[in-house]
Formats: structure tokens, sequence, C-alpha cells
């Protein structure tokens, strides 16, 4: 794992725009007082899995029940669908608890989010894309999570299914009968819970893992400050206008989110500023590069390379460090090119404040990036090049040897 000094960790926790960044710590010192729940154990979230479903998970693998499972749960799509016929009576009993909002879920803050969405959906698409998806390659143990477990052997088809869950959660009607995102994440939570057994099985993840159970709480945490917490964070230091309704609401769809993905409410934090200062303990510290990672991000630029950006692929590498870092850049061996860096550092500034209506001037790279963006929405629309909605399905084993 790459070393990082107190100095490197704070420059790139500024670089990344996260506040508040702390030197590494193995003591978990958030305050559950700022949490949804405004109280906690005070247990490490380190420590902490999901007990109402990893010991069903290893249940079903055991058992063989996996395979007629995925196949009935295959045309179980929209939220307001019922649950499918042919299930494991465990599995129903399971669903029938968890497949559903929870008691503190704000259905106007949920209606709010969604509309936020979809009027700032470009820039969503592009810090979920090349932003919060390259930085899911420098989180060591997600990277090595995903290589190693059976996703890992087709990652093109991986990248398909990540996407699918972030424009779940993005649609306009996500959290309402007709939308998808809660069956989208109660199917994710149950393959964390096969995940959770199986990886360990894995001699390729043991050898490198540093812990000895996979997406512990604390891990699911990570990956919202890589995508909610990030996605806010670089909003506002772009200055693209949002009202504190807006932001308020773009929160409560991310606390429900990670709420269905099993994270108990105690850890859930319950302002943004509750939620910088978690993920300056929980994500900053632990981001470093490893060969899974290099892997992964390749695969990751190479898919939206494939689709005609009307950008080079200089461009492409530039805005990633630009929306990351150069750290992060040099960490993922991403080639420098220096005329589209001063592009991007001058262009996209300006490009916003004309665009959000508060310049009267075009800048003459207005088309570039426009272009830019509205395919890079059609890649994330089109789920990552699969054209269809992408299965999620629970894997019965790891990545094939």
């Amino acid at each position: 794992m790459h070393d990082l000094n107190r100095r490197s960790i704070l420059s790139l926790g500024a670089a990344l725009g996260l506040v508040g960044v702390a030197a590494p710590t193995k003591a978990w010192a958030w305050a559950s007082a700022d949490s949804v729940a405004g109280t906690g154990t005070g247990a490490d979230p380190e420590y902490v899995w999901d007990s109402a479903t990893d010991p069903l998970m290893v249940s079903l693998l055991e058992n063989g029940q996996i395979p007629s499972v995925n196949t009935a749960m295959e045309k179980w799509v929209n939220n307001g669908d019922p649950l499918p016929s042919g299930l494991p009576a465990a599995l129903t009993a399971h669903l029938r608890t968890f497949n559903k909002l929870p008691s503190w879920a704000d259905t106007a803050k949920l209606t709010r989010a969604a509309d936020f969405n979809r009027r700032k959906d470009t820039y969503l698409f592009m810090l979920y894309g090349l932003g919060s998806g390259i930085m899911s390659t420098v989180i060591p143990r997600e990277a090595r999570s995903v290589y190693w477990s059976f996703g890992g052997a087709d990652m093109k088809d991986r990248a398909a299914k990540t996407f699918t869950f972030g424009y779940d959660l993005s649609q306009l009607r996500a959290f309402e009968p007709t939308g998808q995102f809660i069956v989208t994440a109660n199917k994710t939570r149950l393959v964390h819970g096969a995940v959770r057994h199986l990886l360990p099985q894995s001699p390729h993840w043991k050898d490198g893992a540093d812990q000895t159970i996979p997406i512990s709480v604390a891990d699911i945490l990570v990956t919202f400050h890589s995508l909610g917490t990030y996605v806010h964070r670089k909003m506002r230091d772009w200055k693209i206008p949002m009202s504190a309704a807006d932001e308020e609401a773009f929160l409560h769809s991310w606390q429900v989110a990670i709420y269905l993905l099993g994270v108990p409410t105690e850890y859930i934090p319950k302002t943004w500023a509750a939620a910088e200062a978690q993920s300056a303990q929980v994500l900053t510290p632990i981001l470093a590069p490893t060969p899974e990672g290099l892997d992964l991000a390749e695969v990751l630029l190479g898919l939206t390379a494939e689709i005609d950006l009307g950008v080079t692929r200089g461009f492409l590498n530039e805005f990633v460090r630009y929306a990351l870092s150069n750290e992060v850049g040099d960490w993922l061996k991403l080639p420098r090119d220096y005329a589209a860096a001063a592009l991007v550092r001058t262009a996209w500034p300006a490009f916003i404040l004309f665009r959000e209506g508060l310049s009267p001037i075009m800048p003459g790279a207005f088309y570039m990036f426009d272009q830019f963006l509205r395919a890079l929405a059609m890649l994330f629309l089109n789920k990552g090049g699969s054209g269809t909605t992408t299965p999620i399905t629970i894997p019965t084993g790891n990545r094939p040897s």
C-alpha cells in the first residue's frame, strides 16, 4: 500500500474538496450525535457488517439456492412490483422487512432531490463518472474487492452495474413505485452479503487484504463519501448554484440510499458538515494506488474512450486530474497533456458561469464542453454502454483463476 504522510493527506484532501482533513487514525472518533439517529453505541463501523442479511446469504449459498433466486428476481425491477414468487421463505420475509422506505424518509425532500438531479444532471453524471468512478480505483479495499470478486472477471459488465446503481438513484422517480432504486438497493445489499461470505475464500483477495471480512459498514460509508459527499463538495467548489433546500434534499436522498444498503442510522450523517467530518476520517486517509485499481481505472477510462466524447484521451486524463488531483492522476499513471490541462482549468469555470446564466460571455470552448457533457450523460443514461438495464445478480463464487 502506498504510504501517505500527513502533508500529502492534507494536500490531497484539499484537492478533492474535503474539509477538516485529519491524519490517519485507527480510533473511531465520529460523534453519533451528528447522525440521523442522534445517538448510538459508539461502536467502530470497521467491525460492523449486516447482521440482518449476512447469515441469510450464507444459508442460501451453502444450500445452492442462489441460481434459482437470481432467476426469480430477474424480472423484479420497479419499486412497486410485487415480490417475486418462488423465493425461499426466509428471503421473502427479509425483503418484506427491508424493501421499503424507512419511517423517517421525507417524500417531499426525495421529490425535490429528484428535481435537483434533473436540473444538475450533466454535472452529476460527469462527477459520478469521472470523479467518483475513478476515485473508487484508488480506494484500496474497494478496488481489491471488485477485482477479486466474480464481477472482476468482466470489468465492463461490472462498470455497467455500477452505472445502474447511480442511474437508478438519479431517476426522476427513483423512490416512487415506478422508480427502481429501492429494488436496486435491496439487490445490491444481497450481493454485498454474498460477497462477504465468498471473498474470504479467495486466496488472491486474502493475500492483500487488511480485513477478515469485506464490505463493513465503514467501507459502505467510504463509498458514500466518494460519491455523495465528494460530488456535493465539488459542486460547491465550482460555484454551481444550489439552494439550501436543494442541498438538504440531495443529502436526504443519500441518507435513504445508504440506509437501504444496510447502514445503521447511528452512522448516517444528518448534515453535510457532519458528512464532511466523517469523510475526513474514513475516506481521505485511506486513498492509495493498488495494482487492481490501476487495472480497474484503465477499464473505466477505456469504456468512456469507446464513446465519441468529442475530446482526446489527453483531455479526458486531464479532466480526471482536475476533478480529483494531480496526485491521483500520477498514481493512475495518466499521461500529461499540458495544453488540455490549461484548457480545462481556464475554460471550465467560464463554461459553468455561462451555462448557469452567471456570465454573458460564452467561452470559446463552450461547444466542446457541452458536447463532452452530453456524451458523458448519454453514456451514463445508457448504463455504461449496455443499452439496457443491467441485471444485478448474486454471485456464487469469486473471480475465476
